[in-house]
């Protein structure tokens, strides 16, 4: 058997990848409790005829769901990518050390006071994750914190913002509309206007982060060796852990707080790729986009014609392999 050759890789990689996302996209335009036909869709995309019914399904439900998708995935496996480099944690992503309830926090509490303003919850999201990222941060400076500490740490923020976030809704129980599906992430009820201001930051978030790629691969060099090469290594872990709270932050305001999409895909892309992360950030937006928007599609077949948060459905998939990853690292490699 000819052995799995990484050097090889990257170029299969992006094209199956880009090929999978592709056919992903057209299924998720194709799937759903009203059907949708193949010469419809294709109609439509390229400005011919098309029914008004298939027209107002495509464009009023499909369209913002798989933008939704395809926004949430890309941002929250590159901001799980740029956490675990950073932090050099392998069990790092932002919902586990808490960035995204630092969001949701955020969020609910902008709704809470200012429930008409439609681009103040992108922006609080924002901050509700730049405070916890900052508190990671903190604690990961300890001179004997371990990467498990870490994470225990980010376990126990992530609990007392969901308190919050609880609290916040027992108190206010119309605080935000769709809080159920919020608090374990869903697409159902997203509309375009929801999109206007997370995409803006996402978008540009993930152009910074491909900028910037080179920066985490000589991080990964060691503290000692980047600053010979002139890099002010706290400056910059500071700066791409508030990048990854712009992304992360950006996408729980309008998905929720979906799990595990940044700590799953980053570690498949570079289980296929060399660790360059100028081809692990591009790679995991696109796996990251196709991996939610697969998800999403389950979460309306699978228990039809019922349908779930796509949230219940990563976790089912995200705990087993959390607790893989704790597994593989048992014998002291996280500390």
């Amino acid at each position: 058997m000819t052995p799995f050759n990484r050097e090889k890789a990257p170029p299969l990689a992006i094209v199956v990848s880009a090929a999978v996302l592709a056919g992903v996209t057209a299924a998720a335009f194709l799937v759903g409790s009203s059907s949708v036909s193949l010469g419809d869709l294709v109609a439509w995309a390229t400005g011919g005829d098309v029914s008004a019914s298939a027209k107002s399904i495509l464009v009023n439900v499909r369209l913002p769901r798989l933008l939704s998708a395809l926004l949430a995935g890309g941002a929250l496996a590159v901001a799980g990518a740029i956490i675990q480099a950073v932090l050099d944690n392998p069990l790092a992503s932002p919902n586990i050390i808490g960035i995204n309830s630092g969001a949701g926090l955020f969020v609910l509490i902008a709704a809470s006071v200012f429930p008409s303003v439609l681009w103040l919850p992108p922006l609080a999201a924002f901050l509700g994750a730049l405070v916890t990222a900052l508190i990671i941060f903190g604690i990961s400076l300890g001179a004997s914190t371990s990467r498990l500490t870490v994470v225990l740490a980010g376990i126990a923020i992530t609990s007392v913002f969901g308190a919050g976030m609880n609290t916040i809704l027992i108190v206010n129980p119309d605080a935000y509309v769709g809080s159920s599906a919020f608090l374990v992430g869903g697409l159902a009820g997203v509309l375009m206007d929801d999109l206007a201001w997370p995409a803006a930051y996402i978008l540009g978030g993930l152009a910074v982060a491909l900028l910037s790629a080179g920066k985490l691969n000589i991080m990964a060099l060691g503290d000692d060796t980047a600053h010979a090469l002139g890099m002010n290594v706290g400056a910059t872990r500071l700066a791409m852990l508030g990048l990854a709270a712009v992304l992360a932050g950006a996408a729980v305001s309008f998905a929720g707080l979906l799990g595990f999409v940044g700590l799953i895909i980053p570690h498949l892309v570079r289980f296929f790729v060399r660790a360059d992360n100028r081809i692990v950030l591009p790679l995991s937006a696109v796996c990251g986009a196709a991996f939610v928007v697969v998800c999403d599609l389950l979460s309306r077949v699978l228990f039809a014609p019922y349908e779930v948060p796509v949230g219940i459905l990563m976790a089912f998939l995200g705990g087993p392999f959390f607790i893989y990853l704790i597994l593989k690292n048992r014998r002291g490699s996280l500390d």
